[in-house]
């Protein structure tokens, strides 16, 4: 094959595979119930396929990396909301303060201190969610549902000045076993909404749940999450 039809045929196949994000796009929201906001996980995907992602009517994009992040910032509308959904390291919170409508991926205490000591000095406020670890896995991060609980409890959340907990996000098990899938999805809903109801703590706006991908949304939604993060589905396989 002749190098400029290698060209063309390769031009072809990227204007496939954009249109198929609008349709993919537009299947989910079908799918969707009123109410639940799709998160589109943008990492390690090029610029180019987040602009279609956006033409299509998505604004919620999800990023794991902070660098990545704010590359892509300024090459994006300014109404895009972004959303840090990956393993914030102490070292890049600076970085990130300012530049995000919501950290899903607050792991720990320190870490949700640091936060608001940057947001402070920023003089901002942080949207940010609280992760729960349930799964299996013990490489995942995040409090458990015991070390969850005891911090609101405690109180220890009225020490933040400058960071609003909106909520809790977590993951399942990376299994095929769909009732396990569901058992984690439950018990972290049932944490929040232990929290949620929790008058003594009069807490205010902790209204969002996180959970469930592209591969098993619709359980997540069952059991009550609110924000979903769809990669996969929306974009292909990440490009590494």
């Amino acid at each position: 094959m002749c190098i400029p039809c290698v060209s063309i045929t390769l031009r072809a196949q990227n204007l496939t595979a954009m249109s198929d994000i609008a349709s993919r796009l537009e299947q989910l929201r079908s799918e969707v119930p009123e109410g639940v906001e799709i998160v589109a996980v943008s990492k390690f995907h090029p610029v180019e396929a987040l602009r279609e992602a956006y033409d299509a009517g998505q604004r919620i994009f999800g990023e794991s990396r902070v660098q990545e992040l704010l590359a892509k910032i300024p090459e994006m509308p300014a109404d895009v909301r972004w959303h840090f959904i990956g393993h914030l390291q102490t070292n890049k919170v600076k970085a990130l303060i300012g530049h995000t409508a919501l950290i899903e991926s607050v792991d720990s205490e320190k870490l949700l201190d640091l936060i608001d000591a940057e947001s402070r000095k920023a003089g901002v406020t942080t949207n940010v969610l609280m992760q729960l670890h349930v799964a299996r896995e013990e490489t995942k991060f995040g409090f458990t549902p015991v070390e969850l609980m005891e911090y609101f409890l405690e109180r220890r959340f009225e020490k933040l000045t400058n960071t609003h907990i909106c909520g809790v996000m977590g993951m399942a098990s990376n299994t095929d076993d769909m009732e396990r899938v569901r058992a984690d999805f439950h018990l972290i809903y049932d944490v929040f909404d232990s929290i949620r109801h929790n008058e003594t703590l009069g807490l205010r706006g902790f209204d969002k749940v996180s959970m469930g991908m592209s591969g098993d949304w619709r359980i997540a939604v069952e059991e009550g999450s609110d924000l979903i993060r769809i990669g996969t589905f929306i974009f292909g396989e990440r490009q590494y």
